[in-house]
């Protein structure tokens, strides 16, 4: 057996938990009984850490480290490490996602702090944003979803375009301003044979 063999069984460092995050000017992030909190321009988010992970503040960084390399604590790894660096980006920045409505008569109305869809159904439907997320509408079809937190942000938009998804077909529907819509050939498009 070639020396590969005994190398292939061990287990790999994990590449995203091990790169440090940085912490941008104007940012504070503090480690307290197992509660991570970030406090910047945007705003202040609060995480509790798994105990299984640690999470320490060290010169400007902070560092994600895991207890052995078992499978589990390796998986936590990286999930940790991307949840910090969210966390850290959210309240230096916020995120944002853009819904845009298309379909003729398909429009969003602003309605106290949510909105109202008219999207084609018998009725319209009216959404209220989650906790930390805030609704805006742009214009007649568009819609700005923002917050801290980009798991609540991704939730809310996702939430919104589950009212009306893309129609394969025509495209008409509810869309993310990213996404692009793959449309399918109709019975007129198909050969004949």
């Amino acid at each position: 057996m070639s020396g590969n063999g005994a190398a292939k069984n061990e287990p790999t460092l994990s590449r995203v938990g091990r790169r440090p995050v940085a912490i941008p000017a104007g940012v504070s992030v503090s480690v307290e009984a197992g509660v991570l909190t970030a406090q910047g321009p945007a705003g202040t988010l609060s995480r509790e850490i798994h105990p299984e992970v640690v999470v320490r503040v060290e010169g400007g960084e902070v560092l994600v480290e895991r207890y052995s390399s078992r499978k589990f604590h390796r998986s936590l790894h990286g999930l940790w490490r991307s949840l910090v660096s969210n966390t850290i980006t959210g309240v230096a920045e916020g995120y944002q996602k853009t819904i845009e409505l298309v379909g003729v008569g398909y429009r969003a109305q602003q309605a106290g702090d949510g909105i109202v869809l008219n999207v084609g159904l018998s009725h319209a439907v009216e959404m209220q944003p989650m906790d930390g997320v805030t609704l805006t509408v742009e214009g007649n079809n568009r819609i700005q979803v923002r917050g801290l937190d980009k798991q609540r942000v991704g939730e809310m938009a996702a939430r919104i375009r589950r009212v009306r998804p893309p129609d394969p077909y025509k495209g008409k529907g509810a869309r993310l301003s990213t996404e692009v819509v793959r449309l399918k050939p109709g019975k007129a498009g198909r050969k004949a044979g």
